[in-house]
């Protein structure tokens, strides 16, 4: 059960960002492993647990980069729990996340890079019937949460004012953020973390259904363009008559 996290925690992500080598690590493994992995872990537990009947999956992040991608450290200064439906590529669809650096927590839903048909699905949807999705944004805004991602440098055409801020976004997130060290030491932080979840929910689903549908549109796309075409009959080189 996730106790808080504490002073310990925040110290040693930033002692990792400004001493990012295998020697400064290894001494200072078991800190890690006490006071960052082990709250982590317990937090990812605490907060899953309500949805273990939504068919998602759940996953706590590792301290350890990826050696073949930028930037080309050897360790993370932050760490993160995400959850989402099963999915080939997690940055192309939806997550619920939780994040935590030196400078504090951030946790909501985020697609980070979706596919640009996906996009296109969301907003023809919200050009059809915006009502819905708008009336939720509101909601979500005065909660306190906010809305982020990458953003085109050319507005889509076919936006309304209403609108407008959503067609910008190549991606999009729905988070919270936390830096009062009191909230982020506390038990409690798993309950706001689960309440915010269930906040962003309803996103987190209309999403997944755009990456569903555009994976089936693809897959028939695939198939039909394996399929052989029709042998036409020809007509014979020469008419006989009976």
């Amino acid at each position: 059960m996730f106790s808080g996290f504490s002073r310990e925690t925040f110290q040693f992500l930033l002692d990792i960002r400004n001493n990012n080598n295998k020697e400064f690590f290894e001494a200072h493994k078991q800190i890690y492993l006490d006071f960052v992995y082990e709250p982590m872990k317990a937090l990812g537990e605490d907060i899953s647990a309500p949805f273990a009947d939504s068919g998602m999956i759940h996953k706590t992040g590792r301290i350890y980069r990826d050696a073949g991608f930028p930037p080309f450290l050897h360790y993370r200064d932050n760490m993160y729990f995400y959850m989402l439906y099963p999915a080939m590529y997690w940055s192309k669809s939806p997550v619920l996340y939780f994040e935590l650096s030196p400078e504090g927590a951030d946790f909501g839903f985020r697609i980070s890079k979706p596919e640009a048909a996906v996009m296109e699905r969301f907003r023809a949807d919200l050009a059809k019937s915006p009502e819905d999705f708008l009336k939720l944004m509101k909601k979500l805004k005065r909660a306190g949460l906010e809305v982020g991602g990458e953003e085109y440098k050319r507005i889509k055409p076919g936006s309304t004012k209403d609108t407008e801020e959503y067609y910008r976004k190549k991606g999009l997130s729905v988070s919270m953020t936390v830096t009062d060290p009191e909230k982020l030491c506390s038990p409690d932080l798993a309950k706001t973390v689960i309440k915010v979840f269930r906040q962003v929910m309803p996103v987190n689903d209309m999403f997944h259904e755009l990456v569903t549908l555009q994976a089936q549109a693809r897959a028939l796309e695939k198939e039909a363009a394996m399929q052989p075409e029709e042998e036409i009959v020809k007509a014979p080189a020469q008419d006989f008559m009976w």
